[in-house]
């Protein structure tokens, strides 16, 4: 059985990931319970992808890196070199993907962002969607979302309420 991908992430009401300049401070303002599934979450997987911009956004976040007992995967246009927590890949992301499903492990975790998922989305690798809607209303930013996806059936597999956050899980019907 391949390994699923697993998008999770939070989103304003009206479906936005960042503001336009790519800030999440938004994110910090809402009441949330705990760590809002977070923990839980995260002991299911043992991958994570993201791009150059959320990689690089990461560091504006955080001291250190967030990921380092997770094989990390980092989609760069331009070679680098890897870094003690992170290998970067350029070329075919799908290919890559497709690959990496086929490996023995747990869940692989899309982190963002906006360009990767529309990619994996696109090839209708995203497996499952775990989406916090917080009760924000953005009114422009960077959509979830993209145009011109592939239509997918989803099944509605769980709720959860984390104080004034509403996390909906979601799997993709075969």
């Amino acid at each position: 059985m391949k390994r699923p991908v697993a998008l999770y992430i939070a989103i304003s009401l009206d479906g936005y990931i960042a503001r336009e300049n790519g800030e999440i401070d938004w994110l910090y303002e809402i009441e949330g319970e705990g760590d809002n599934g977070y923990s839980e979450f995260y002991e299911t997987i043992d991958t994570v992808l993201m791009g150059n911009k959320t990689y690089e956004h990461t560091f504006e976040l955080a001291d250190q890196f967030p990921y380092p007992d997770k094989k990390c995967y980092v989609f760069s246009r331009s070679e680098q070199e890897p870094t003690s927590h992170v290998t970067f890949v350029t070329g075919d992301v799908t290919g890559f993907i497709e690959k990496l499903k086929e490996h023995d492990g747990s869940k692989i975790w899309i982190v963002g962002g906006a360009e990767i998922l529309d990619v994996l989305l696109k090839s209708k690798l995203v497996d499952e969607f775990i989406i916090t809607m917080m009760p924000t209303i953005l009114g422009k930013g960077i959509p979830l979302f993209k145009k011109d996806n592939p239509e997918l059936k989803l099944f509605l597999a769980e709720t959860k309420r984390y104080g004034q956050m509403v996390q909906l899980r979601y799997s993709v019907k075969s």
